[in-house]
C-alpha cells in the first residue's frame, strides 16, 4: 500500500526522534563484575525479554537515557533491534529514544519490522548501517490513539502466535522421542511378536551354519573382553539378557566383514577430485539414518592406491566412531571413507538395513562405549567386540519393514508439523504487513491526524535546538557552562541519586543542554557522575560520585 490511510503522514525518524551513535571503551576498563556504567554491545545479550550477560565499564565513551531503541548497525545481527536501557553503547549498537508524543512500542515495532528495508537502502558491499540511514529512513506514522490500538492488537494476536509456534515446537523433539522408542521396542522384539507366532522361521543355529564367517582385515587391536551392555541392539560382548525365542547374541565379527577407512594426503591434491565418492562426517551428518548416494568430496584411484583407503561395496553400514559420535549411515553404491569411521560389510546373515537399525537403536547412549569426556571416541577394541541381537533372516525383514513404515507415518507428520510452522511465521508476518499500513485497526475520525502532531515535534525539535546553540554573548555577560549547573545542583540531589526526567525538571536549562552535559559527567576516565539500578523503583538513577 502506497497510499498511506486517512489521518497517517510520513516522516523521517531523524525528525522525530534522537539518535546517538555508539562508541566502545578500552576493552580493559570493560567487566563484568558491576564496576562502572551498564555497557551494552549487542543483540546477544537480549533474550527477547531482558538483557542477559551482562557487562560495565569504568571508562563510558557513550552514554544513552532511557527511553531508547537499540538497533545493531554492525555485525552478524546488523539490523536486530531492541528495548534499550540506560547504559554506555559500544560502536555495534545505536540508540533511537523518539519524541514522548509518539508510542514508544510503535515505534519500536516499526524499525524492527522495516529493519531489512533499511539496510537494503542502504547499498553497502558489508551490511551495516549509518547514521543517515536510519535518520533518513522516512517511516508512515499514524496518530498516536491509532498507534496504541494497532500495538495493543499485536500484542493480543502476538500472544495467539507465540501458543501456537510453542504448541508445535514441542512435536518435533517427539518424533524423534517416538523414534528411538520404536526402535528399542523393534530390538526387544515387541514389534514382530505377532509375526513370530505366525511364521516357522528358520533356526539361528542353521542359519549361520549355512552363512560362512567372512575374513577379517589382519593386524589392528584385538577385541575388549569387557562387557558393555547396550540400550537397543547392540552390546560390548555378551551381557547374557534373555532374548525372544530364536534370537541370539551374536558377535558382528561372525556375520559381517569390520573395516575402516582413511584420507589420502592433502599435500597431494592430484589425488583429490576423482570419481570415487569419499565419505567425511560432513555426509553421515546430512545422512544420519539414510542411504548416501553421493560424497560432498571425491578422491581418485591415485588417492585410494597411495593411502590406506578402501573402495567398500554397496550396501556397506558405517558408524562414525570419532569427534561426531553416532552417526549411522547405508553406502548405496561402492565408496570409501575417513578413518573416522567402523565400517560392516553384511554377510547374507544379517541385513544391512537390520544392522543400520541395530546401531540407531542405541541412540546417544552409544556414546557409552566410547572413552573420553571432551571428545569421546569409540576405539577398536570395543566396536570389535560389538554383538547384535539377531534375529532370524525373514523376521530382520519384517522388523525393517515395520520400522520404515511407522518410520514414514511419524516423518509425515513432522513435515506437517514443519509446514505449519511455517505458515505460522507467514502469518505473523501478515499481521506485521497489516499493522503498519492501516489495516489491521479501524481509522477513527475522532483521532487527531498524525501531521498535527508531527508538526508539534518538529517545532519542539527546532526549539530546543535553538535553545541549545551556544549565541554570542554579550559584553560584560558570563557564559553559562550546562556541565558546570548540573555538577553545582547534584551537591543537592538525594543519597541515592534521580532519574533522568527528575534531573531535567529541576535544573533551569534546555533538555538537550541538560542531556549532553549527563554524558559528559558520566564519560571519561573519572566520571562526576555514575549510574546505580534502583530495585525498588525498577530504573537507572545517576547520583554524585563521592569526592
Amino acid at each position: 500500500m502506497n497510499e498511506l490511510p486517512a489521518g497517517w503522514a510520513r516522516a523521517r525518524l531523524g525528525d522525530i526522534g534522537v539518535l546517538y551513535t555508539g562508541q566502545s571503551p578500552s576493552p580493559d576498563t570493560v567487566n563484568q563484575e558491576g564496576r562502572g556504567t551498564s555497557y551494552v554491545t549487542g543483540p546477544e545479550q537480549w533474550d527477547g525479554s531482558a538483557f542477559q550477560k551482562p557487562k560495565w565499564t569504568t571508562d563510558p565513551r557513550r552514554v544513552v537515557p532511557e527511553g531508547c531503541i537499540f538497533i545493531t548497525v554492525k555485525g552478524a545481527g546488523v539490523g536486530k533491534t531492541f528495548p534499550g536501557i540506560p547504559a554506555a553503547i559500544g560502536r555495534d549498537i545505536y540508540a533511537y529514544q523518539p519524541s514522548a508524543e509518539l508510542d514508544f512500542q510503535f515505534i519500536l515495532r516499526t524499525i524492527a519490522y522495516r529493519a531489512e528495508e533499511i539496510i537494503e537502502n542502504a547499498h553497502g558491499d558489508i551490511p551495516g548501517l549509518s547514521k543517515h540511514h536510519i535518520e533518513g529512513y522516512s517511516a508512515a506514522i499514524p496518530p498516536v490513539s491509532e498507534q496504541r490500538r494497532i500495538v495493543a492488537r499485536l500484542d493480543e494476536l502476538s500472544a495467539r502466535v507465540d501458543l501456537s509456534r510453542s504448541e508445535l515446537q514441542k512435536i518435533l523433539p517427539l518424533v524423534e522421542y517416538y523414534k528411538l522408542n520404536l526402535l528399542r521396542s523393534a530390538f526387544r522384539g515387541e514389534l514382530t511378536a505377532g509375526f513370530r507366532k505366525q511364521h516357522v522361521l528358520e533356526p539361528m543355529e542353521q542359519l549361520l551354519a549355512r552363512i560362512e564367517e567372512p575374513e577379517q582385515a589382519r593386524g589392528g587391536r584385538q577385541a575388549t573382553n569387557e562387557i558393555i551392555e547396550g540400550r537397543g541392539g547392540i552390546s560390548v560382548n555378551n551381557p547374557g539378557t534373555v532374548l525372544p525365542a530364536g534370537w541370539d547374541w551374536v558377535p558382528l565379527l561372525r556375520v559381517a566383514r569390520q573395516e575402516t577407512g582413511h584420507t589420502p594426503s592433502r599435500s597431494h591434491p592430484e589425488w583429490w577430485g576423482g570419481d570415487v565418492p569419499w565419505i567425511g562426517i560432513p555426509d553421515a551428518n546430512r545422512h544420519h539414518g539414510r542411504t548416501i548416494d553421493d560424497t560432498i568430496q571425491k578422491i581418485n584411484d591415485a588417492g585410494l592406491s597411495n593411502s590406506s583407503a578402501r573402495l567398500l561395496p554397496a550396501g556397506t553400514v558405517i558408524l562414525s566412531r570419532t569427534a561426531s559420535v553416532g552417526y549411522v549411515a547405508i553406502m548405496g553404491r561402492e565408496m570409501a571413507t575417513s578413518q573416522d569411521f567402523a565400517t560392516w560389510s553384511c554377510t547374507d546373515a544379517v541385513d544391512p538395513k537390520y544392522l543400520m537399525y541395530a546401531l540407531l537403536s542405541e541412540g546417544d547412549d552409544i556414546r557409552n562405549f566410547g572413552r573420553g569426556t571432551t571428545h569421546t571416541t569409540i576405539y577398536f577394541p570395543e566396536i570389535r567386540a560389538f554383538n547384535i541381537k539377531l534375529a532370524p533372516l525373514e523376521e530382520q525383514r519384517e522388523i525393517v519393514r515395520q520400522i520404515e513404515d511407522a518410520f514414514s507415518r511419524v516423518s509425515h507428520l513432522a513435515r506437517e508439523v514443519e509446514r505449519s510452522l511455517w505458515l505460522v511465521d507467514r502469518a505473523e508476518q501478515r499481521i506485521l504487513a497489516k499493522a503498519f499500513t492501516g489495516q489491521l485497526v479501524e481509522q477513527d475520525v475522532g483521532d487527531e491526524p498524525a501531521d498535527k502532531m508531527l508538526d508539534r515535534i518538529r517545532e519542539t525539535s527546532t526549539i530546543s535546538v535553538m535553545e541549545a546553540r551556544p549565541t554570542r554573548p554579550k559584553a560584560n555577560t558570563v557564559k553559562t557552562d550546562p556541565k558546570q549547573v548540573v555538577l553545582t545542583d547534584s551537591a543537592n540531589w538525594p543519597e541515592k541519586g534521580l532519574a533522568f526526567e527528575a534531573i531535567v525538571q529541576r535544573v533551569v536549562l534546555p533538555y538537550g543542554a541538560v542531556r549532553d552535559a549527563l554524558f559528559e559527567l558520566l564519560s571519561g576516565k573519572a566520571p562526576a557522575l555514575v549510574q546505580v539500578f534502583d530495585k525498588h523503583e525498577g530504573r537507572m538513577l545517576l547520583k554524585r560520585v563521592a569526592q
